[in-house]
């Protein structure tokens, strides 16, 4: 093991994985005794056992605190979805895997197309720090963002007519559709989500090892195993492998 790779990644000897625990497709569940599982607590496992030193999960309650969390020395990766402005405190690793977003309407509404939600005087439900809230107050040029403290709330202010619009990850968005056919999801995507392993600057090295990892666990078929285990595998898209 490169020892520059180690200092880097694990300076204490265990290797801390902070997690997103709003995503619940990357952490889909927990074991008997609460630890938490799924395809991004598996990726970290991956991470420390090729490194040789135990993981440590450390849970957050939302994308914009893990993100806020890069300098306190609370986590040493961080499993989250790449987005610019979380690019400015973290370097991002190639993803691993990838969840569309798409906007929900109600079924009489006049949108066809994502063009026509982009207008003026349009509102827009999301969940405030997500990464598609982010791309979307990046890209949007007319219409205005509502934004909740959670997805389930962005989901309820939708419904509760507080917004046009609901941009959400799609398989939130086909659990709304398989319920009411008061719904409908606009398509395409107007974004693909990709979910990867978040370091802090300027760790070159460590960036290399872990994409390196990366490649390795698409190649080799245990990211499409891991997310068959957890009963996502419809839910999130494998990344090209180059």
């Amino acid at each position: 093991m490169n020892q520059a790779v180690l200092k880097a990644l694990a300076p204490k000897g265990v290797l801390r994985v902070g997690l997103n625990l709003s995503n619940f497709l990357l952490v889909s569940g927990k074991t008997a005794d609460g630890a938490f599982t799924g395809i991004s607590p598996d990726i970290g496992q991956c991470i420390a056992d090729e490194l040789g030193v135990p993981c440590r999960l450390v849970p957050f309650d939302s994308p914009g605190a893990l993100t806020d969390a890069a300098d306190q020395d609370l986590w040493d990766i961080g499993n989250i979805a790449v987005e610019p402005e979380r690019a400015q405190s973290i370097d991002f690793s190639a993803p691993y895997t990838l969840i569309e977003a798409n906007y929900l309407v109600w079924a009489d509404a006049k949108f066809a197309s994502n063009a026509d939600v982009d207008a003026t005087g349009v509102s827009i439900a999301a969940y405030g720090r997500s990464a598609y809230d982010l791309w979307l107050t990046d890209n949007l040029n007319n219409a205005e963002m509502v934004r909740s403290s959670s997805i389930g709330q962005s989901h309820e202010d939708f419904k509760n007519g507080k917004a046009d619009v609901l941009a959400s990850l799609k398989p939130k968005l086909l659990e709304e559709v398989a319920a009411s056919d008061l719904y409908r999801i606009i398509e395409p995507p107007f974004t693909a989500i990709k979910q990867a392993v978040g370091v802090r600057k300027g760790n070159k090295e460590a960036l290399i090892f872990i994409n390196d990892l990366i490649a390795k666990l698409l190649k080799d078929g245990f990211v499409a195993a891991a997310l068959k285990k957890h009963g996502v595998s419809e839910k999130l898209g494998i990344p090209a492998i180059d």
